[in-house]
């Protein structure tokens, strides 16, 4: 049974992206995404400067002149989220943890899935396959999605991309698009091990890697000693934030893993969009639908 304040909770995150969908994001969901293929709808004469590709031959031959094939692009797509439950998705020092800002990405994008008369699904991944949720078309199978973001609890802690990624491949059987909300932090999201797997999955399917973390995943704070436990592994170490070398150290290799992280997506082609828990979400969102469009016209 879920509480009074977690389905209020629900309720304002589907206040919230309901009216974004309907006044910032109306119709640019639309542009952005292109359907999956085409749908025959009948046959015309040939008029000079028609594709000799489209001719029916079949009709040619039987009305003695030539015909050519009318199509419709068929606009019913399939929306897959893709979500990273492990343990580190449960971390802030803003005002939302990163499972529940991916919560309000996810339902924006689900119902502006729906306004379209698409479907959308859900998968839930850490080492392993935690929940697949099969793509639907409405407001309660969003609203249900929603729920699940927020209350879910998975059985591990750990992180395989790449397991994810390979269940995808062989669960969906037709051109998806695909939104892997992650913060890339883990095991297994090093170029060299992601490569492969995510060039296959982006091959295939329209694929868009949205990145959630918090920004003292990038710089730690001077506060002295600090212990730090890892969210997936359980393991403690203690550090002294007042040492200067140390961090600067680790705020270049975090720099280092972001710029590798953007070089993999930019050599296979993959649209991305980086967010921190303190950011309004909104804007960058609405740029990546803007941009895209414009791009794809």
């Amino acid at each position: 049974m879920l509480s009074t304040e977690f389905l209020q909770k629900i309720r304002r995150i589907e206040i919230r992206t309901k009216k974004l969908v309907n006044t910032m994001f109306a119709g640019e969901y639309k542009s952005t995404f292109k359907g999956t293929g085409v749908e025959f709808l009948d046959v015309r004469e040939y008029l000079p400067g028609d594709d000799v590709r489209t001719i029916d031959w079949k009709v040619t031959a039987r009305m003695g002149r030539p015909y050519v094939k009318k199509f419709a692009e068929d606009r019913e797509l399939t929306v897959i989220l893709c979500v990273d439950a492990s343990g580190s998705g449960h971390f802030s020092t803003r005002k939302q943890f990163k499972l529940e800002q991916a919560a309000e990405i996810a339902a924006t994008l689900a119902f502006s899935a729906v306004r379209n008369n698409d479907k959308v699904g859900l998968l839930f991944f850490t080492d392993r396959v935690e929940k697949y949720v099969p793509p639907k078309k409405g407001r309660f199978h969003v609203l249900r999605l929603i729920r699940d973001i927020l209350y879910f609890k998975p059985q591990s802690k750990g992180t395989d991309p790449t397991m994810a990624l390979e269940f995808l491949m062989h669960i969906l059987k037709h051109r998806a698009i695909i939104f892997f909300l992650s913060d890339f932090l883990g095991e297994g999201f090093e170029p060299e091990t992601l490569r492969i797997p995510i060039g296959v999955v982006a091959r295939r399917h329209d694929f868009v890697v949205i990145t959630i973390t918090d920004p003292a995943e990038n710089v730690l704070p001077r506060i002295g000693l600090l212990e730090l436990e890892d969210a997936e592994t359980g393991e403690i170490v203690a550090i002294d934030t007042y040492d200067k070398r140390l961090l600067d150290d680790y705020r270049a290799h975090r720099l280092q893993d972001i710029d590798n992280q953007r070089r993999l997506l930019k050599s296979l082609g993959i649209d991305s969009i980086d967010l921190l828990t303190s950011d309004d979400f909104t804007p960058k969102l609405h740029k990546f639908f803007q941009e895209r469009a414009r791009r794809y016209r």
